[in-house]
């Protein structure tokens, strides 16, 4: 009985402690604002209809058995309207569904529904739109096509383009210069060699190492600008030997590492596991033990030999292994697929600057010299396409055809030479997936390093833009004999654009993908445009009466 005696005064001490609950929750309770997080709708980005968050706290006094006095705080959260909401027509927030009644006759004709076109529908097929406007960008571009050869005429030609080197008498230094690539290459070897018999110190090696890469890329750079070769086969050129010098920053990097391993005595290694990839159609398989695995595996010092270096070398990444994944075979219709795509696309490129880029270029000169800046805009605007479709051919054409080739041959297992940056909604996931090679060497080599140390996220990826601008300037600025900065300014305006599309909500998705379109398609006709106005302006005084040639 005493045990039912207490079940009902529990319940009914838990309907007063109810009723007490409703009726204080009415009176007047005392409200603090908090800032605002995940609780606001995703839906509305701008936060339009959602103000700060309130939470009410409602005090309530309970009594129990033995009249003794608990308080408890209540709280609900509220939504404040903002300044548009309170401010703006309460239509403009209404849901776009439609109100829906119960069908009477299912016979009938005619039913609720939303057009096809309107969000509420639900309809997301636009397949047969997205073909018609693929059609009317083909039919578009025929047609310049069309009147670039009806006003021109046919003026692309491959053999200009070896006429163009064997005319050149300062062309042959850059072959010199490239084959003296291989002293630099085989000095940082003899430093790694130095090293594992003890005959030179870290500090010593550093900084011997740290000769060695600024000198690979100051001397070729000084010999280009005092004989002043053709400015294409100069900047390919340097293009190897910016690529040779990451690769040797991070050759001495991961050995150092592997000998601070030996030394601290830890148990851990640098060895990987190598991987065998799936065939061509992805149905064939190559199972390896893991007996045969060890017998494959490279340990420091073994990988300090002329074979190890230069297949990391001529190997389509810039960050070091001592194993890197391989292949089980070499794909015979894979590498026939892309060397047809290598030469075909070569070609075609080349034919595309002839007979679009020059000409658009040429017929910008007066525009450019008169500074009709009306002109130069519809000069800019027609320069823009045929500049970003050779763009996209040259991006398929090394990154995918070029760099899987080396791969092929090399058995080199990892392909991820890009991802898909087309579908970037940030500036910076934009530069961290169109050229993934590059992306990786700055990630270890420069952004965690600076992290290690003590320097912010901010800082670190400023680092990171600084030298990829250096390096776009040091591509055209020394075999153009001119310093004007814009491919560096260029780089470094990216910054304030990668913290305003990372900040601010609105400025991704869409919007973000829009933005990244936009700085491609018009960013780079402008800095064509501005660095060929400088470089006649200085080296030939004026931009009347000139003319671009492959000559």
């Amino acid at each position: 009985m005493a045990a039912v005696g207490n079940g009902l005064t529990s319940s009914v001490n838990t309907g007063k402690l109810a009723s007490l609950r409703q009726r204080k929750s009415k009176q007047d309770s005392k409200t603090r604002v908090v800032s605002e997080d995940n609780r606001t709708v995703a839906s509305d980005p701008l936060n339009l209809s959602v103000g700060a968050v309130i939470i009410k706290e409602s005090i309530v006094k309970e009594s129990d058995t033995n009249n003794l006095v608990k308080t408890t705080v209540i709280q609900e959260t509220v939504t404040e309207k903002s300044f548009f909401r309170r401010n703006l027509p309460e239509w403009i927030y209404e849901p776009e569904y439609m109100m829906q009644g119960k069908e009477k006759d299912p016979y009938s004709v005619h039913r609720h529904a939303d057009s096809f076109f309107s969000t509420s529908s639900g309809f997301t097929n636009y397949r047969g739109l997205l073909n018609l406007c693929l059609i009317l960008l083909v039919v578009s571009n025929s047609r310049l096509v069309l009147e670039n050869i009806i006003k021109y005429g046919i003026l692309a030609n491959p053999i200009d383009w070896v006429h163009l080197f064997l005319k050149q008498p300062y062309s042959w230094p850059n072959v010199l210069l490239f084959l003296s690539i291989n002293i630099f290459i085989l000095f940082s070897l003899s430093l790694e060699h130095l090293y594992i018999k003890r005959y030179l110190s870290e500090r010593l090696g550093a900084i011997l190492q740290a000769l060695n890469v600024a000198t690979l890329l100051s001397l070729p750079a000084t010999i280009i600008y005092i004989l002043h070769p053709n400015p294409i086969f100069s900047s390919v050129l340097l293009s190897f030997v910016t690529v040779v010098s990451l690769k040797l920053i991070s050759y001495a990097c991961v050995n150092k590492w592997c000998r601070d391993n030996l030394k601290n005595d830890a148990k851990k290694d640098f060895r990987r596991r190598k991987t065998v990839s799936v065939s061509e159609n992805g149905d064939q398989k190559t199972k390896v033990s893991n007996d045969e695995m060890k017998d494959y595996l490279v340990t420091y010092p073994d990988n300090i030999n002329f074979k190890d270096l230069y297949y990391f070398i001529i190997a389509p990444t810039l960050v070091y292994e001592l194993n890197f994944p391989r292949s089980a075979r070499i794909r015979k219709r894979f590498l026939v697929k892309r060397i047809v795509e290598m030469l075909f696309l070569s070609q075609l490129i080349m034919a595309l600057i002839q007979q679009w880029i020059i000409p658009t270029v040429n017929n910008a000169m007066k525009p450019l010299a008169d500074m009709a800046l009306y002109r130069v805009a519809e000069r800019l605007l027609k320069l823009s396409i045929p500049n970003h479709f050779i763009w996209l051919l040259f991006f398929y054409w090394f990154f995918h055809s070029t760099l899987n080739v080396i791969a092929e041959v090399l058995r080199f297992g990892d392909r991820v030479f890009y991802r898909d940056w087309w579908n970037a909604e940030t500036v910076s996931r934009f530069w961290q997936d169109w050229n993934v090679p590059v992306h990786r060497w700055a990630l270890r080599h420069l952004y965690k390093p600076m992290m290690r140390a003590g320097f912010s996220k901010v800082n670190a990826s400023i680092a990171v833009f600084f030298l990829s601008a250096f390096f776009h300037e040091y591509l055209l600025s020394i075999p153009l004999r001119m310093f004007k900065i814009w491919a560096f300014s260029a780089m470094i305006g990216q910054v304030p654009l990668a913290l305003l599309t990372s900040k601010y909500k609105f400025l991704q998705g869409t919007w973000g993908n829009v933005i990244m379109w936009l700085s491609l398609i018009m960013g780079q006709p402008i800095a064509i445009l501005a660095y060929v106005h400088d470089y006649y302006i200085i080296n030939m005084g004026t931009l009347h009466n000139q003319t671009m040639t492959l000559a």
